[in-house]
C-alpha cells in the first residue's frame, strides 16, 4: 500500500460555519462542497479536512448523530509565535495560551465554532550535548 494523501472527516452541525473558519483562519481552501458536505485543501502537508453535516444520510445510521468530539487535530508548525498572534490579532479566540512544555514542546489551541479543538505545535530544538 502506498498512501497518496490524508484526510480527516469531521462530523459537524453546521457546515458553512467550520468551513469558513478554516478557510479564514487557516489557510484551506475549497476542493468541492454541497449541501451538508466541503472537502477542505491545503498545498502543503496538512491532512485535507472533509466537513460533514450531522445527520447526512450517506453516513451509517449509528454514526449520523455522532459529532467531531474528543478529538484534537494538530498541525506541526514553525514560527508558533507568530502564528498565536495572527490568530489572536484576527480575533481567534485561543482556548489554550501558548506554553512550552518540560518535554520540548510548544503548542497552544483554538476551537471552531463546532468545538473541533485545533491544537499547533512546534518543536524545540534539542539541547547541543
Amino acid at each position: 500500500m502506498q498512501i497518496t494523501a490524508s484526510t480527516v472527516s469531521l462530523t459537524v452541525d453546521d457546515v458553512a460555519a467550520s468551513q469558513q473558519f478554516f478557510t479564514a483562519h487557516l489557510g484551506y481552501t475549497e476542493q468541492a462542497a454541497a449541501d451538508g458536505f466541503a472537502s477542505l485543501t491545503r498545498p502543503d502537508a496538512a491532512a485535507d479536512i472533509v466537513l460533514l453535516a450531522r445527520g447526512t444520510g450517506i453516513l451509517p445510521a449509528d454514526q449520523r448523530d455522532q459529532r467531531a468530539s474528543g478529538l484534537i487535530l494538530a498541525f506541526t508548525i514553525t514560527g508558533i509565535q507568530d502564528e498565536e498572534k495572527r490568530l489572536r490579532d484576527a480575533g481567534v479566540e485561543i482556548t489554550m495560551p501558548l506554553r512550552e512544555e518540560p518535554w520540548g514542546e510548544h503548542l497552544f489551541q483554538i476551537t471552531d465554532p463546532n468545538g473541533v479543538i485545533i491544537q499547533f505545535v512546534e518543536w524545540a530544538a534539542p539541547a547541543a550535548s
